[in-house]
């Protein structure tokens, strides 16, 4: 069984069993996990503001749904530029002055949105969720492992999935409050006035906790490597000749995939900000290029990491997941407005709290207690499967089909959590490192809402359903995979990348 050790414990402790909250060393980290989790509720508030604002900008600045979606693109873009640097902060400064960092950014992005709303212009709010998108990324880059190494490592994933039922409350919480500042009758349909309040909201709320945190006592705490026995030296492994040209055409593969998606993101941010377009060709493909051997050199450089296929393809399975449910809860709006012309935009805010991530919160709370008894992989893919089913009945519109996107709420509420916890499991020395790709992998939630706008408006909005459809697919097999990848990873010298 793993043990975890505390820098700040300088006499030894005598063993205990560790626990839900307790370490192998008998220490009690209740206290440390009840404040970590203030961090989920923070920014599933955030997110959840930020998925009324689709449909509130497409009305305002009179922008269609595939434009709408760089809502999205601009806070996930933030994950992907800082997951690494946040995890090399957590590496220096420890996890409490990555937190510390994190905060702060929410804070400078929140306040800035008071003179956003005098500008009035899209990039200006834009810039505001880059720059919150970029502190909820510090946070969640340290909060999600964090959370996971507070007591006993089989425990890890029931951990997580308590600490994002906080986060499901938030997302509960913005929308509601959200929609009531933004879309209330007393308010111009095409004024972006109301959004001023909620955000001031956001950073006074996240000055208190910057005070709280700086205050507070928040240990580091590290993991050993499940693939070394203990008391063994860990020896890294490095890739062979033939393994460096394998990440070599992989990654090309990747980033071919990823520019199909990305570019056309790319080109309405230049148009949106009015750049010139001589320079975007070139633009675009130097960025392709810096991307291509900044990703080989981490690879190869971390192969003792991403030789582990449970780890890598769950940064992947990572990056499908919330391409799904940020495309489901970014264009659920526009999909209750599809399918019943007579709900107004507020009704169908109040719906998103009220109902869709009320079912998401309590399917966290099922969720955690279901995967304390059974094994967290056959969950994710039972889950996953019936979300498949569930998207499917989405797309064919109607009442049945706005059931069906209620129901996948509930069975999508676990994805995150623990694909997490399955995908850094064992990773030791690698847990920092590893946590930033995974939160990184989140830039599938900036692909996802353009390309299923880009669908709406060629189509219709039910059809656009389809990306979370083929996303829940490759869940499923992920969840199905697992256990086997797992023992072949764990095992000295074994891996299928290997």
């Amino acid at each position: 069984m793993n043990t975890y050790t505390s820098e700040s414990i300088v006499t030894a402790r005598p063993a205990a069993r560790p626990g839900l909250f307790r370490t192998a060393q008998g220490e009690n980290l209740s206290v440390t996990f009840i404040l970590i989790t203030s961090l989920f509720l923070l920014w599933g508030f955030c997110n959840g503001m930020i998925d009324i604002l689709n449909k509130h900008f497409q009305d305002t600045l009179h922008i269609n749904k595939e434009q709408s979606g760089l809502v999205q693109a601009a806070n996930y873009l933030a994950y992907f530029l800082m997951a690494i640097p946040s995890g090399l902060i957590a590496k220096r400064a420890g996890y409490k002055g990555g937190i510390l960092l994190g905060l702060s950014l929410i804070a400078a992005g929140a306040f800035w949105f008071i003179p956003a709303t005098n500008i009035g212009t899209y990039w200006a709010f834009l810039l505001g969720l880059f720059v919150i998108g970029a502190g909820m990324t510090c946070l969640e880059t340290i909060a999600n492992p964090y959370v996971t190494v507070l007591g006993s490592p089989e425990r890890g994933p029931t951990r997580i999935n308590i600490a994002q039922t906080l986060n499901g409350a938030g997302w509960i919480l913005g929308p509601m409050v959200g929609g009531y500042f933004v879309f209330s009758t007393k308010r111009d349909a095409n004024s972006n006035a109301g959004l001023s309040m909620p955000y001031m909201g956001i950073g006074l709320f996240v000055l208190l906790l910057l005070i709280v945190f700086a205050m507070s006592r928040v240990p580091d705490l590290h993991v050993k490597d499940e693939s070394h026995p203990s008391g063994s030296t860990v020896s890294r492994v490095k890739a062979s000749a033939s393994q460096l040209l394998s990440i070599a055409i992989a990654l090309a593969a990747v980033l071919g995939l990823l520019y199909f998606f990305i570019a056309p993101i790319l080109g309405l941010v230049w148009t949106l900000l009015h750049f010139n377009e001589v320079l975007f060709q070139p633009v675009k493909y130097g960025l392709l290029i810096i991307a291509y051997i900044a990703a080989f050199l981490l690879v190869s450089r971390n192969w003792d990491m991403f030789r582990r296929t449970h780890f890598t393809l769950g940064v992947i399975t990572q990056a499908f997941y919330v391409a799904a449910q940020t495309g489901i809860f970014s264009f659920f709006v526009n999909y209750v407005l599809e399918n019943d012309p007579g709900v107004t935009r507020l009704q169908a805010s109040r719906w998103l709290g009220a109902i869709g991530f009320v079912l998401f919160m309590v399917g966290r709370l099922c969720g955690s207690a279901i995967i304390s008894q059974f094994r967290a992989d056959r969950v994710l893919a039972i889950y996953s499967s019936i979300n498949v089913v569930l998207v499917a009945i989405t797309m064919g519109g109607g009442k049945a089909g706005l059931y069906a996107m209620f129901a996948s709420f509930f069975f999508m509420s676990i994805g995150f959590p623990t694909i997490f916890a399955l995908g850094i499991r064992g990773v030791g020395e690698h847990t920092k490192l590893g946590s930033s790709l995974i939160v990184m992998s989140i830039v599938g939630g900036a692909i996802a809402p353009p390309f299923m706008g880009h669908i709406a408006d060629q189509h219709s909005m039910r059809i656009g359903f389809v990306v979370p459809l083929v996303c829940f697919v490759f869940v499923a097999v992920y969840g199905l995979l697992w256990w086997r990848l797992s023992k072949l990873d764990s095992s000295p010298g074994e891996s299928l990348a290997s």
